[in-house]
């Protein structure tokens, strides 16, 4: 779970950077707001699965969700990409495994 957190984690920031450099660069409009509070949930699911947190596993799992249903208007081969990552990530966070992983910080649900 450690390697995935820090997947998302990473995915989040850099996404936001990525987000805020396009803004500077090209002005803002009403989408890249909307896109903001999206990239930065990755970062946020990633910090809270780390910690233990099983709210983040399912935020994660939305998160994962979202975007295969986002890229289901896009090429079939984004769509297929996104639905084995959701499937994939899916396996990853309901393993035995990472269950227990999980299971172990209960005080993590509460931000404790």
């Amino acid at each position: 779970m450690t390697v995935l957190s820090w997947l998302f984690i990473a995915m989040g920031v850099l996404t936001l950077a990525m987000d805020v450099h396009f803004v500077a660069l090209h002005g803002g409009g009403r989408d890249e707001a909307l896109i903001f509070p999206v990239h930065a949930l990755a970062a946020v699911a990633g910090a809270f699965m780390l910690r233990g947190a099983n709210w983040a596993r399912w935020l994660t799992v939305v998160w994962v969700a979202f975007h295969v249903a986002i890229t289901a208007f896009n090429a079939w081969r984004d769509l297929a990409f996104h639905a084995i990552l959701f499937v994939g990530i899916t396996y990853l966070l309901f393993r035995a495994d990472a269950r227990a992983w999980f299971r172990a910080n209960p005080g993590a649900a509460t931000g404790a």
